[in-house]
């Protein structure tokens, strides 16, 4: 901890926080502990489903492959306003006082349109955005298809997602769904543990 700044530890302390919160709320779900013995609790690293599903990677290679065509046409667009910077400092004394303002505005404006199809792309609202939410739904209904299916078939009261980042703070191995609800995709692999004996 000593080696972080003030604001790395600001974020650390919030994310802490915002579990120490995650779980006071599954408490108070599990009826305030005194459930605790009753209930059956599992976690599925959806992490590492999909990272083993094949689709998921096949839609992966699409989206980097559309992100990597979007940020060639924003770049690219970049280097004109930059040639444009360029060729109105190389010629700015030639120019009389109308003609400055006028290149001055076509170079604003060349810089809006970078910002625009800067978020036109890659906005909170863009077309990546967009298109990854309508390529990866089916994936994550299928996990999310097959997790319920494990959950019930297991007897589990709840499943939680361990990709949070503290939404879950220690899990046991045993409660570790992931490989099983990987089988109920139809998808055979070693799990982690079974890799890592054989390294």
């Amino acid at each position: 901890m000593s080696g972080m700044s003030c604001l790395q530890l600001r974020g650390w302390f919030r994310r802490v926080l915002r579990g120490m919160l995650m779980i006071g709320a599954l408490w108070a779900v599990l009826g305030g502990g005194t459930g605790w013995a009753q209930q059956k609790i599992g976690y599925v690293d959806t992490k590492y489903v999909l990272r083993n599903m094949p689709e998921y990677t096949t839609v992966q290679q699409k989206l980097d492959k559309l992100e990597q065509q979007w940020r060639q046409k924003v770049q690219k667009k970049q280097k004109e306003v930059r040639s444009l910077e360029q060729e109105f400092e190389a010629r700015k004394l030639l120019y009389t006082e109308e003609e400055r303002k006028r290149e001055k505005k076509a170079i604003e404006q060349a810089r809006k349109e970078v910002e625009q199809l800067r978020e036109k792309y890659f906005g909170p609202d863009g077309q990546l955005y967009s298109r990854q939410q309508e390529l990866m739904r089916p994936i994550q209904e299928r996990v999310l298809k097959a997790t319920e299916s494990v959950a019930t078939e297991g007897g589990y009261d709840y499943v939680i997602d361990k990709k949070g980042e503290t939404l879950l703070l220690y899990a046991k191995k045993q409660h570790d769904l992931s490989d099983r609800v990987l089988r109920e995709l139809g998808i055979n692999v070693e799990s982690e543990d079974d890799q890592q004996s054989q390294q």
